[in-house]
């Protein structure tokens, strides 16, 4: 059973969705759920997978993972004892109505996904890039027209390479399809084939029009302002609406006076981690602990 909550854990993660994890730690007594018992829930839906134990238990760890997920967007855990009489007593210890008579003490966490990123332009900047998210962790896939720069000479730590035409790169790619990536970066030799890459993306947003990393990933562009005014005036021919055009950033990247790739990509993937943290970069980090 543990495996299996493990695994539909990942395949959540995979897909950028938050997941409250709940493990049954310690048991006294007697219990319905053992030590090492696993329940699982993901972010914004009523599913779930596994079980501590059923009945009343069962009953306050989900309505906990769902708070849970709802307050928290960092990583998150907390550890409760529950004594499983309407009579328990004891530090801490939460009474459960119930007749079993034991005690279990579980934890709670929310796990948050790490990024996924789709780099599509494998040109000198998106190869910076790369060796900035093999260095954090993080995983990503490439994309480019060109055979020679969707290699794995360029990228051998790369999920995935494409080496196809953007048409055929979107073609049947949905937004469900879409989801698995946090970050989308149009880092492309042409513009016309960014524009395009834009326009697929755009296309295919969900109807909240979110480009949040989580229902949609974010998208990113590099270039200049002349740049981005002909991709907006495109998009807006296109019928996109300005509230899904807006959330696009370009130029990607935080303002450090960036100016060589390796710059570039620290500016990048400096964002991505705000933008995944939910954190202001305006504001000084100091405040995150007071």
């Amino acid at each position: 059973m543990s495996a299996a909550v493990l695994q539909w854990v990942l395949n959540e993660l995979g897909q950028q969705r938050r997941v409250a994890l709940a493990t049954v730690l310690t048991t006294s007594g007697s219990v319905p759920g053992k030590t090492g018992a696993r329940l699982a829930m993901v972010e914004g839906s009523e599913r779930w997978t596994g079980t501590v134990g059923g009945a009343g238990l069962e009953f306050k760890v989900l309505n906990r993972c769902k708070a849970m997920l709802k307050e928290a967007f960092r990583p998150s855990a907390e550890v409760h004892t529950f004594g499983l009489n309407k009579g328990a007593k004891g530090y801490e210890v939460t009474p459960l109505d119930s007749l079993c008579g034991g005690r279990v003490t579980l934890s709670i966490e929310v796990l948050m996904p790490m990024p996924h990123v789709l780099i599509m332009g494998g040109g000198h900047c998106g190869e910076a890039l790369s060796r900035s998210l093999d260095a954090l962790g993080w995983t990503y896939e490439v994309h480019d027209t060109r055979p020679e720069f969707a290699s794995a000479e360029l990228y051998p730590n790369a999920v995935a390479l494409h080496a196809t035409s953007v048409s055929a790169f979107f073609d049947g790619l949905n937004s469900d399809g879409l989801s698995s990536f946090s970050d989308v970066l149009l880092l492309g030799h042409d513009w016309s084939e960014d524009q395009e890459r834009l326009l697929a993306l755009l296309t295919r947003a969900p109807a909240s029009g979110m480009l949040d990393g989580r229902e949609f990933p974010r998208i990113g562009v590099i270039g200049s302002r002349s740049k981005w005014q002909a991709f907006a005036s495109a998009c807006q021919d296109a019928g996109i609406a300005d509230e899904v055009i807006d959330q696009v950033v370009c130029p990607i990247g935080l303002n450090i006076g960036a100016e060589s790739p390796e710059e570039i990509a620290v500016a990048v993937a400096g964002q991505i981690l705000a933008d995944h943290k939910r954190v202001d970069v305006r504001q000084p980090s100091w405040r995150d602990s007071v």
